[in-house]
């Protein structure tokens, strides 16, 4: 195991200001492709399937949605089984939200609002659910600690935070993914940083235990993934 490696002062590249680019088009394109390929698209519809019910309706936060594939995800499984959908989804890059919202036409069900995941305003309503996946690597652990309890506070039923484990599996795996197949400077710069901000599965569960979550779980997943959650009531641990 390597210390985490985290630098305020050198965000990645995604995350940094800038207009909308075909740079950062394809990078956010790159993205999805590799949420898809590598288990976090498994991940989310695990969770879907284990959390809601066919016919009901459920108000749903995504927080750092950066392109809006996991929204997307989430509306076409529901689309698929008759379970009404209305998704808000936070980001705070107003370039990838443009790019999200351009991606999302067809989705009426999604939301998109520019703001903070440490300070997004709560709902008239609560949100039955929010989600946040692949993006507390972004954060100090300050800060980290802060959207974690930011998210149960928003959350009426469950809540569910998914990320990559930092290791020499994790960083071996996405060096060798960079090298083949994304090898685009944006996506091979931010990929390789991201392994070395990761929270490693210990310190990943401590933040959970900070942010004052009661009685939450943890697992690991397919491929360097893993999950914090709290379960809804009568809810089961998913398989």
């Amino acid at each position: 195991m390597f210390p985490r490696e985290f630098d305020p002062a050198e965000p990645e590249l995604m995350d940094r200001p800038q207009p909308v680019s075909a740079e950062l088009e394809v990078d956010l394109e790159n993205l999805v492709r590799i949420n898809r390929r590598f288990g976090s698209h498994r991940l989310i519809r695990r969770f879907l399937a284990r959390w809601l019910v066919p016919g009901q309706s459920y108000r749903m936060l995504d927080l750092c949605t950066a392109s809006g594939d996991i929204p997307r995800l989430m509306v076409d499984w529901a689309r698929r089984r008759g379970t009404t959908l209305a998704v808000t989804a936070v980001d705070y890059q107003p370039s990838s939200l443009e790019i999200a919202r351009r991606r999302s036409a067809a989705y009426p069900e999604i939301t998109f609002v520019e703001g903070d995941a440490r300070t997004v305003a709560g709902a008239v309503v609560p949100y039955d659910f929010v989600f946040c996946s692949l993006a507390l690597h972004h954060f100090s652990e300050e800060d980290a600690i802060q959207v974690l309890r930011r998210a149960r506070e928003l959350a009426r039923r469950g809540v569910l935070f998914a990320d990559l484990e930092r290791g020499w599996p994790a960083a071996i795996g996405v060096w060798l993914m960079t090298a083949v197949l994304y090898r685009e400077p944006m996506t091979k710069f931010d990929a390789r940083i991201s392994v070395r901000r990761a929270f490693s599965f210990a310190e990943f569960a401590d933040l959970a235990r900070r942010a004052g979550w009661p009685a939450f779980r943890h697992a690991r997943f397919p491929i360097a993934r893993q999950a914090v959650w709290i379960e809804p009531a009568g809810a089961s641990t998913p398989r």
